[in-house]
């Protein structure tokens, strides 16, 4: 047991992933990752998560759940902003907890976040198949059960749609970071383009009725969560949080980021705030244009919304690019969870395989890896089983980045750089930072807890078993 501790507790020396990640050729630009920032947290959610939380849970005031989940991120995305200005590795809270508390607890941290990249790649896989087989459903076009839905979900055998996605990224991504950035910048415009289309018709369709009252009166729903009041705004912002999420993503490749001191905290922060500001104008629209009950089990509101309006061929422009876009957060996603197994591999805490570089200078072992696990999640799991799991993996992350600032700090200056970008106001808001990621947390339905919980177990398991014994600390 003396011996497990002191392994958990030991430290890696941040000069030594400075420059095992040398290696990687740092290509990224702020623009790349703003664009990708954008790209992974504006993805499926803000087309469907408006409506859907306005109708269960907040109403009107899906706007102040859509802003306290941002609070929430945004405290978060300081933490992340200053770790990755300080130590710019690959592997993000992994490689960071693993150098400020100790190996154990960045392999939880790390293994944590696995969770949220695997489920995600399959995740907005399976939601990008179900919106294009809409799409191509209004022209005629039906592809089979057994080729559209999971395993054991309507008759469905593997869900061929999901499948391809995963692999046409995986292809992209494997030929280099800076060919897959200049497609993310082109569908990033583009999808943005098409959000702002949907705020400029929709504001035309509004009727100030439908937000009337704003915040509606307080009762329980059936599953256990809240409607209306303070306590249904709440249940909102653990639903919608999954949707700012995104922003690790970017931290996970600041070893290929072009003077990552300042391109770092730039991307973070900015693809934060312009994200922000797309959710929160398409959820006041939305509740504009008709009252939130309509929006009840609407897989779609946007385009519902738009058609039911008189606007049906910007509504089909609209889902069009939304479904392209969707693209965006697979590929930023892939390129996070491809980076974290390098560095899981790296250092020996999974088969060093996976932290083997091509002669590119690309960790397409990890690629390969994830992009295997990707296809047999998407495409036999149901998506409404995998949208449970998404957050819980991601908080449990945020709150050890959030923390971290408190064990980085006294090291900035002497065996850690000083960052370009410092937490504001501390110490209070990385406390702060941490309450609230426990607070969101804390919202999640009972499932995602336990689930999170058996994910926990088995990493604790591996590291036992494999990680501390191969770890590449072990045998200095």
């Amino acid at each position: 047991m003396g011996s497990f501790i002191k392994n958990f507790i030991r430290k890696e020396n941040p000069s030594i992933y400075e420059d095992k990640d040398s290696h990687l050729s740092r290509t990224l630009e702020v623009k790349d990752f703003l664009a990708l920032g954008v790209g992974t947290i504006v993805s499926t959610s803000i087309f469907t998560l408006p409506g859907v939380v306005a109708a269960q849970h907040a109403g009107p005031a899906v706007t102040l759940s859509f802003l306290v989940a941002a609070i929430v991120a945004g405290l978060v995305a300081f933490a992340y902003a200053e770790m990755a200005s300080a130590m710019p590795f690959a592997g993000s809270a992994y490689s960071w907890i693993n150098v400020i508390f100790g190996e154990g607890f960045g392999w939880i941290a790390g293994w944590a976040l696995l969770a949220e990249y695997f489920i995600a790649v399959a995740f907005v896989a399976s939601g990008l198949s179900a919106n294009f087989r809409g799409l191509i459903s209004s022209v005629g076009v039906i592809i089979p059960a057994q080729l559209a839905n999971p395993l054991g979900t309507n008759g469905g055998i593997i869900d061929i749609i999901a499948l391809i996605v995963i692999v046409l990224i995986a292809l992209l991504l494997a030929h280099g970071t800076s060919e897959a950035a200049r497609v993310e910048n082109a569908l990033v415009v583009l999808k943005v383009i098409a959000i702002l289309v949907f705020v400029v018709v929709g504001l035309s369709a509004i009727h100030v009725e439908n937000y009337l009252p704003f915040i509606p009166k307080y009762h329980p729903n059936a599953d256990g969560t809240a409607f209306g009041g303070w306590q249904g705004i709440y249940s909102g912002v653990s639903m919608i949080f999954l949707s700012y999420i995104g922003f690790d993503s970017i931290a996970a490749n600041a070893g290929e980021a072009k003077n990552p001191e300042k391109t770092m905290p730039r991307g973070i922060l900015g693809s934060l705030a312009i994200a922000v500001a797309l959710f929160v104008a398409v959820a006041l629209v939305l509740v504009g244009m008709f009252h939130y009950t309509k929006y009840a089990g609407n897989a779609e509101p946007v385009g519902w919304a738009l058609r039911e309006s008189g606007h049906g061929i910007v509504a089909g422009v609209v889902q069009a690019i939304a479904v392209v876009g969707m693209f965006t957060a697979l590929i930023g996603m892939m390129m996070a969870g491809s980076r974290l197994l390098y560095s899981f591999g790296r250092d020996g805490m999974l088969p060093k395989w996976l932290g083997q570089l091509n002669s590119k200078k690309l960790p397409n072992h990890a690629l390969l890896f994830l992009t295997i696990i990707g296809v047999v999640i998407g495409s036999m799991f149901p998506f409404a089983f995998l949208a449970q799991l998404i957050s819980a993996g991601t908080l449990i992350a945020f709150m050890f980045v959030s923390l971290g600032i408190y064990a980085l700090r006294p090291r900035e200056g002497k065996d850690i750089a000083v960052p370009a970008f410092k937490m504001p106001l501390y110490p209070v808001l990385p406390a702060i930072s941490f309450l609230g990621s426990l607070a969101v947390f804390w919202g999640l339905d009972i499932q995602a807890k336990l689930y999170s919980l058996i994910w926990f177990v088995i990493g604790v398991l591996i590291y036992a078993v494999y990680g501390r014994r191969h770890s590449y600390l072990t045998q200095k």
